[in-house]
């Protein structure tokens, strides 16, 4: 417990799957929280049942205007954030010919542009919270396994991940350099039980469509939300203060074949 004990964290896409997740982790080891997304009922709802821990506004994460809104209302009702996770994306897209170029972009705008938002725009806050209140930072990007391990049929998706791990290491260094006592690194999950399955799930059936994607796994099954969550508490807590630029692949195995 209090693991994250006198941090703030703004965590994006945060009213369902991983967001929604890590929120709970957090606050349990005693964050207060900036929760955001898109779905403002949802990211309400969210921060409602977590408690006085927790804000929560409406934020379209492709939007630089939104992007600086939301660090506002992160200074103004805490004064400032020391750990940004980078978590709201989507799937999408199909083989190289057959993904249209409005498709290509929304993926890339989503769950890459987004990163470099965030990163860009909150960094000034982040490093001037960090520095007035002398306690440590952290960027954590969500990423995925397919940003390590291509499919055919997942063009802009990988495209994207694989963009979110190289973005992670420069930013990790352009951090050390700066001196802001801000590490930066990603998360890269493999299949986890999440609404961004559905897509599977309800051509197959939840059930059939969860086993089929855990044989692929060598540890025979997909992943839980709190697996990325635990992984992200390490990564935002002291405990993982010599860790930056890194890959944390929560996947099962499935990297090592």
């Amino acid at each position: 417990m209090n693991r994250l004990a006198g941090k703030v964290v703004l965590i994006t896409g945060a009213a369902q799957g991983l967001g929604e997740a890590m929120a709970r982790r957090m606050a349990e080891e005693g964050a207060r929280l900036v929760l955001t997304d898109i779905n403002e009922a949802g990211v309400n709802a969210v921060a409602a049942s977590i408690g006085d821990a927790a804000v929560a506004c409406r934020h379209d994460v492709t939007s630089p205007d939104d992007w600086a809104a939301a660090v506002a209302f992160a200074e103004e009702k805490w004064g400032g954030f020391h750990v940004l996770v980078n978590n709201a994306g989507i799937a999408g897209g199909s083989t190289v010919e057959a993904t249209d170029f409005d498709t290509w972009k929304r993926v890339h705008s989503i769950d890459l542009d987004s990163v470099f938002l965030g990163c860009k725009l909150s960094l000034p806050t982040m490093a001037r919270t960090v520095r007035e209140t002398n306690v440590r930072g952290s960027i954590i990007n969500l990423s995925s396994i397919a940003g390590v391990i291509a499919a055919h049929n997942s063009a802009a998706y990988n495209s994207a991940k694989a963009a979110v791990r190289h973005l992670t290491k420069s930013v990790a260094l352009h951090c050390a350099k700066q001196k802001y006592r801000i590490t930066c690194n990603s998360i890269h999950p493999v299949f986890i039980d999440t609404p961004i399955l559905n897509g599977i799930t309800s051509v197959m059936g939840r059930e059939a469509g969860l086993e089929k994607l855990g044989r692929q796994i060598p540890l025979g099954a997909v992943g839980e939300p709190d697996d990325i969550a635990w992984a992200a508490v390490y990564l935002a807590s002291d405990e993982a203060k010599m860790v930056t630029g890194h890959g944390l692949y929560v996947d099962g195995g499935i990297s090592a074949m």
